[in-house]
């Protein structure tokens, strides 16, 4: 079997106001090597980290895809992320399965469907449901044309319900179905944001998806 031998390179303009993240590693993503690509140092979090590091220094903490289902100190220790985020922090937590609904990991309730909501078509259409929401306009305004280009799916994972501190960002559907605003929601807790992001944004910046790449600086910014 042959293949070309090719590469893709993409140019384009994306800010962000994080100077450092730390990362809590999941099942297995490629994220936090796009993240480094934007030139903002990334730190693995490990159990110890976790259980005793000083959050405080990162301007935001990522938590990889599926965290909840493999990272048992992920779930001894989430009260700590939960004061970061009190504190000033941001907290951007990607997609999860049902794991993650064990415990309160969140700072209010929620719940996934079952089976979970899911957004298969990649170029299915999007609404801003908060267009005015800092999510969808600082550092990098954000518009339809961010979501061309998108691969294999929109998102999988999607909230089901939601408590009402949870803003809903933006809304997505497969033809033929009611449009699913659980897939982005954003809270504040004391001086800090939660996030929660069903948009499999795993799969979009490996690919190199411009628009993917300035909303996920959006989000990881939200705290400044």
């Amino acid at each position: 079997v042959y293949k070309a031998a090719t590469s893709r390179v993409e140019v384009f303009e994306v800010d962000s106001f994080v100077d450092s993240i730390g990362y809590v590693e999941g099942a297995g993503d490629e994220v936090a090597e796009s993240l480094r690509q934007l030139g903002i140092p990334v730190t693995f979090l490990n159990a110890d980290d976790l259980a005793r590091g000083d959050l405080s220094v990162y301007d935001t903490i990522v938590l990889g895809i599926r965290a909840y289902a493999v990272r048992e100190d992920l779930k001894a220790y989430n009260r700590r992320l939960l004061d970061y985020v009190s504190d000033g922090g941001t907290l951007v937590v990607q997609y999860n399965p049902y794991q993650i609904l064990e415990s309160q990991y969140g700072p209010y309730p929620f719940t996934i469907n079952r089976p979970h909501a899911r957004v298969t078509v990649e170029d299915a259409p999007i609404r801003f449901v908060d267009p005015e929401h800092p999510a969808l306009n600082t550092p990098n305004q954000i518009s339809e044309a961010d979501f061309d280009g998108w691969v294999q799916e929109r998102g999988l994972y999607f909230l089901g319900d939601w408590d009402e501190r949870y803003t809903p960002i933006l809304a997505s559907n497969d033809p033929g179905e009611d449009p699913k605003l659980g897939g982005m929601v954003v809270a504040e807790i004391g001086a800090g944001r939660y996030v929660y992001t069903g948009y499999a944004f795993f799969r979009q910046l490996p690919a190199g998806v411009p628009g993917a790449y300035r909303l996920f600086a959006n989000l990881i910014s939200l705290g400044n």
